[in-house]
């Protein structure tokens, strides 16, 4: 279509402040502080940038739409397409300050983006650490605010007070009289409770793993999540393993991390004759050796001297060295009574850090298997292999702060898989539902399914999709060649187009 070149409008104070002052007047429909997720998508990033700025604006020019009305029409009414993004927020203050920073293409806490590019199948891992994640009031605000993470920690509390004769929900809460969070036969059980517990969480926003996989301590929850541990049986196993730890192997040795490759670390290690090992291998340049307390002080200062990045886990005991096989009679007797239970054909695989790979006969994770998980060496980062080269795409670290997703990252990127991402869930002192929706919200940018949580029923009418549209103007020729032989057309003038 023809048509005359529109007449720039310039632009006036009064219309450069419209946007400032509608925002500035429309501070209501606040969330009572739950925070909602707005997710956005567009087939470019322009249009996702234009996409943020019609809702900013019509946000601000209907103050009477709540927050939770257009979250639940963005998720119901809106197709999903490649470039995505969302924002967080509980207030509207905060909702319009991040869409006008996502319109504006600048980086905000309550903004999260990503490009939905990955295979259409998407195969999920729930990845379960071993200690090292936690930290002082973890999960205590999220008991508040998501009720099957409450849930699930008060199954979780229970299944452990028969063994442990107290409640989980005090360790982590700090009540007076609780133990100590410190101690090994307390951190084991707690963070298994927390990890159990944020399964069930993120199961709330549609995220079902296809695979679990677990290290050290962490494969007890891992267990239970797939439903081969019963709770009572992964509550049983997680506090008299490690009240077994502290009482037969504390203070006898250590663990240091090292920023090598198994190969190196195995060099560094070689002239100590014994009385260090390989504790774990977590991805391509990630090794935990374990052993003698004072061989371990001796390596420390050769690696500072060296060059070599290295640091000691705060822990006084050497899981997956021989320092552990004084437990196995022990242990032998504890988890006799341990019964993997039997699941139906296409039930959620179980990957081994013992193994390397899929355990598919889980009869095998009886008493003994939790023994030789703490005896033998941590291949983790062969199992992330294994699973990459069986097809799984999303890596979500099931922990209260991330420990292993940069070796997993670093084993994605060193793999030949054309696509995977990894990523955590709550994080040291971020452990409300509101990180719990960034993480979920970071999942879904990558073409994750998820379903997001709605308070609202009501239906109402959200700006549109803003199409890209490109306007081509014909130019007049240029030459008198060009005048006199081309088409008639361009000989009119604007006034004798015959449209």
């Amino acid at each position: 279509m023809l048509q005359q070149p529109p007449t720039p409008t310039p632009t006036t104070p009064a219309t450069a402040t419209a946007t400032a002052t509608a925002t500035a007047t429309a501070d209501t429909g606040d969330t009572g502080d739950t925070p909602v997720t707005l997710p956005l998508s567009a087939k470019t990033q322009p249009a996702l940038r234009a996409q943020a700025d019609r809702l900013r604006d019509h946000l601000s020019t209907h103050p009477n739409l709540s927050l939770p009305d257009a979250a639940r029409a963005l998720v119901t009414t809106r197709s999903a397409f490649t470039h995505r993004a969302a924002v967080v927020a509980s207030s509207r203050t905060t909702a319009l300050e991040a869409l006008d920073a996502l319109a504006a293409d600048r980086a905000h806490p309550s903004v999260v983006r990503g490009l939905a590019d990955g295979p259409a199948e998407q195969k999920t891992v729930l990845v379960f650490p071993g200690q090292g994640s936690q930290w002082a009031g973890m999960g205590v605000q999220l008991q508040a605010e998501s009720a099957a993470f409450a849930g699930r920690l008060a199954e979780c509390a229970q299944a452990l007070s028969r063994v442990t004769g107290w409640d989980v929900r005090d360790v982590l809460a700090g009540a007076k009289g609780a133990p100590d969070l410190d101690a090994v036969d307390v951190v084991q059980p707690a963070l298994w409770a927390v990890m159990v517990s944020l399964a069930a969480a993120w199961a709330e926003l549609g995220v079902v793993p296809d695979a679990v996989v677990g290290h050290s301590q962490g494969e007890i929850a891992a267990a239970c999540v797939a439903g081969i541990l019963s709770l009572e049986d992964g509550a049983r196993t997680v506090a008299l393993r490690s009240r077994a730890i502290r009482d037969l192997a504390a203070g006898r040795g250590g663990m240091l991390s090292l920023a090598v490759d198994r190969h190196t670390a195995g060099e560094l290690i070689a002239s100590y004759e014994g009385r260090l090992s390989v504790a774990a291998h977590n991805g391509p340049v990630a090794t935990v050796v374990a052993g003698d307390t004072e061989a371990l002080r001796d390596l420390s200062a050769h690696c500072e001297s060296s060059g070599v990045r290295a640091r000691h886990i705060p822990v006084d005991y050497a899981s997956h060295t021989a320092q552990m096989e004084v437990l196995e009679s022990e242990l032998g007797n504890l988890l006799s009574g341990v019964q993997p239970q039997a699941r139906e054909t296409g039930a959620v695989a179980y990957y081994s850090a013992v193994t390397g790979g899929q355990i598919t006969d889980t009869s095998r994770l009886d008493g003994a298997y939790w023994y030789t998980n703490l005896r033998q060496t941590v291949e983790f980062a062969a199992t992330t292999q294994a699973l990459l080269d069986n097809g799984y795409t999303h890596f979500l670290e099931c922990s209260p702060h991330p420990v292993l997703t940069m070796a997993i990252q670093e084993t994605i990127d060193t793999s030949a898989v054309s696509w995977a991402c990894v990523q955590g869930t709550l994080r040291r002192d971020e452990g409300d539902l509101r990180q719990l929706l960034l993480a979920s919200a970071a999942l879904h940018t990558t073409g994750h399914t998820t379903t997001w949580p709605t308070s609202s029923s009501s239906a109402v009418k959200l700006p549109t999709y803003p199409f890209q549209r490109e306007t081509y103007w014909l130019s007049p020729p240029r030459t008198a060649a060009a005048r006199e032989n081309g088409p008639a057309l361009l000989h009119l003038t604007w006034d004798e187009q015959p449209l």
